[in-house]
C-alpha cells in the first residue's frame, strides 16, 4: 500500500489536500483507481483512503486510527558525522523507533555548523530524511530532531535522562545489554538514552564528563564505526525495552 505524509488535520477530512510533495509522489506512483492509499500524520494516527482516478483525489475508505507511543522513549545524542553516514544514522534510528535524536557538535565533530540559518536548513533537511524512513518502514511516529547543539548542552540533557555510552574504563565495563537489563530492573524509570561520539572519538574531557553523567558500557571487542556504534546501540536498547514490556504485560 502507498503511504503519504499528512498534517493531522488533513487526515480527519473526506477529501484530504496533500501537500505539493506528497502529492508529487502520488503521481509518481501513478496508483490505479480504486487503490488503496494510507496517510499517517507522524503523530501516532492513520487513516485508509482509495484514489479515484478521475477526480485524481483521495476520498475515505475508513476511519482514523490511533496509536500508543512507544512504552518507552528511547533518545539518541549523536555527534554529526560526514555526509551520506549522518542520513543513514537518521534513517535507521527513525526504523527503530528512536523518539528523539539530538545532533551533537563536540570537539572532534568533522561536521560543522556555524550559524544559525545553516543549522535551521540542516534540521529541516534531517526532518525530511526521517519522513521519509517512516513512510516506507510502516513507522506512525517521527521522532523529534532537535536543534544542533554543542557537546555542553547536551550534557545537560544527558543528566536528565538514564543514558548509556560506550567507554573503556577500570574496571572494564559491563556489556551494553548487561547494562541496560540492570537499569530496567532497578528503576522504574524506562525513559533510555545512547550517546555515540564523533569519527574523532571524545576528548579525554569530554569522555570523562560523560562517564560522570551517563552508564559507560562495552558495545564489544571490535572499534566500531560512529554510524556503527549508533545503530548498535539503539537495536539493544529498544530490544531490551520491548523485552521488558512484554514481561510486564504477563505479569
Amino acid at each position: 500500500m502507498h503511504r503519504l505524509r499528512a498534517t493531522t488535520e488533513e487526515l480527519a477530512r473526506t477529501h484530504p489536500a496533500l501537500s505539493p510533495e506528497a502529492a508529487r509522489h502520488l503521481k509518481v506512483v501513478r496508483p490505479k483507481d480504486g487503490e488503496a492509499v494510507e496517510l499517517f500524520d507522524g503523530c501516532g494516527a492513520t487513516r485508509v483512503f482509495t484514489y479515484d482516478a478521475r477526480a485524481k483525489e483521495l476520498a475515505a475508505a475508513a476511519p482514523v486510527r490511533t496509536f500508543p507511543p512507544r512504552p518507552a522513549r528511547v533518545t539518541l545524542f549523536a555527534c554529526v558525522t560526514k555526509g551520506a553516514r549522518w542520513d543513514w544514522t537518521i534513517e535507521k534510528a527513525t526504523e527503530l523507533g528512536v523518539a528523539r535524536i539530538v545532533p551533537v557538535l563536540s570537539e572532534r565533530t568533522i561536521v560543522r555548523i556555524d550559524d544559525t540559518a545553516e543549522r535551521t536548513a540542516k534540521r529541516a533537511r534531517w526532518q525530511k530524511i526521517a519522513e521519509e524512513a517512516a513512510r516506507q518502514s510502516d513507522a506512525v511516529w517521527l521522532p523529534e530532531i532537535a536543534a544542533p547543539v554543542t557537546f555542553a548542552a547536551a550534557l545537560a540533557q544527558v543528566k536528565e535522562t538514564t543514558c548509556f555510552v560506550g567507554a573503556l574504563t577500570e574496571p572494564k565495563s559491563p556489556p551494553l545489554l548487561t547494562a541496560v537489563e540492570r537499569s530496567l530492573a532497578d528503576a522504574a524509570r524506562t525513559d533510555l538514552a545512547l550517546f555515540v561520539g564523533p569519527e574523532g572519538d571524545f576528548t579525554p574531557a569530554e569522555l570523562a564528563a560523560l562517564v560522570a553523567a551517563a552508564v559507560p558500557t562495552s558495545f564489544g571487542d571490535t572499534v566500531l564505526r560512529a554510524e556503527t556504534a549508533a545503530i548498535y546501540g539503539l537495536t539493544v536498547l529498544t530490544a531490551a525495552l520491548d523485552a521488558a514490556h512484554t514481561k510486564g504485560e504477563r505479569s
